[in-house]
């Protein structure tokens, strides 16, 4: 979907310390063999923050730095993964009584994907109407509930707390959102689900998720039956990575060679390099895997962390377009472009 007129005003974080994956080796919280294959340098743990206040915090800087009043915004979505707080309660909610008050607000649930939807979400809104003119996008997580072991749940990544938040605006901004694209492979859902029943479901159970588990029960089964129907699905997934990022570069009217660097989701080397650099024929160095295997995978906020550390840091100047790439559960595959346009002027 192209995305004319589409601005970035400002971007903000909430990013707690981290904790090494040597201290958690030594710890026994991470095992060591793994640490050693998979070179993840720690992940993002929060402590006792609730998500939502994250992302409250997060939101604030980047209304902040916007520039805009509390009062302007027309839309709030707030993305998330995991649990946020009481059960029967919403998140969004919070966000409105301290921030920006009663304007239309919702949770987006579409996993590590959700910043994604809420941009093409946001843009669809603002457009429908010539006086509504911007809308704050958040999205939170912290996975330090006793029913989410962060350093074991997937061998491909460990879970990082954090909060992001992006501020989008038809009039002006130091960035332009050129396009954002998503595709869908419906007949893959069973990837991230294995066998585990669908009711009641495991959590409620005070069962923990084990997506390592789930991964390695789907690829022994992809691997006694290629040419099943979950083999051909998988191949699909693989198959259409080139093709919504093809079709997002050209929406925005560029090639891949104009690319400058690639945010992905953060998880280990090899799980970069083959489910993104490789398949866009891209070479690592473009990607923001040596900023994100410090934080974790810090479920919908990775990619606009690293949006964020590459301004703040100068590695994206004027000129220059950034491609948003990820994955979720669905499998839901999604791409945007980003042209920077000149210093944000907060990068101190």
């Amino acid at each position: 979907m192209r995305t004319p007129d589409t601005f970035i005003a400002a971007l903000g974080s909430f990013l707690p310390a981290t904790v090494t994956t040597e201290q958690a080796v030594a710890q026994g919280l991470y095992p060591a063999e793994t640490a050693e294959i998979h070179e993840l340098g720690g992940a993002a743990v929060a402590g006792p923050i609730p998500a939502p206040e994250m992302a409250l915090r997060a939101a604030e800087i980047a209304v902040k730095r916007s520039g805009l009043a509390a009062d302007e915004f027309d839309l709030m979505l707030y993305a998330s993964t995991w649990l946020q707080g009481p059960e029967g309660w919403l998140p969004h909610p919070y966000l409105q009584r301290h921030l920006v008050g009663p304007i239309p607000a919702l949770e987006v649930r579409q996993g590590c994907n959700g910043m994604f939807s809420a941009l093409s979400m946001a843009y669809e809104y603002l457009r429908a109407d010539a006086d509504r003119r911007s809308a704050l996008l958040v999205a939170a997580d912290n996975f330090g509930t006793p029913l989410m072991d962060r350093w074991r749940m997937s061998a491909l990544f460990i879970a990082g707390d954090a909060a992001s938040a992006v501020v989008l605006t038809k009039t002006d901004g130091f960035a332009q959102l050129l396009s954002v694209c998503s595709t869908s492979i419906p007949e893959a859902e069973e990837i991230h689900r294995a066998s585990e029943p669908l009711f009641p479901p495991g959590v409620s159970l005070g069962r923990a998720p084990d997506f390592f588990a789930r991964l390695q029960e789907i690829t022994a089964k992809v691997a006694a039956a290629p040419e099943s129907p979950l083999g051909a699905a998988m191949a699909r997934v693989r198959e259409e990575i080139p093709v919504v990022v093809g079709q997002a570069l050209d929406e925005a009217g560029i090639g891949l060679d104009d690319i400058a660097r690639v945010a992905f989701l953060n998880c280990s080397r090899e799980a970069t390099e083959q489910r993104c650099m490789v398949p866009l024929g891209l070479p690592m160095e473009k990607s923001t895997w040596d900023f994100g295997r410090m934080i974790g995978h810090c479920s919908a906020s990775d990619q606009i962390l690293s949006f964020e550390h590459l301004i703040t840091t100068g590695q994206l100047r004027a000129g220059q377009y950034l491609l948003l790439f990820g994955s979720a559960p669905g499998v839901l595959l999604s791409a945007a472009v980003i042209k920077v346009l000149r210093d944000p002027g907060w990068t101190e």
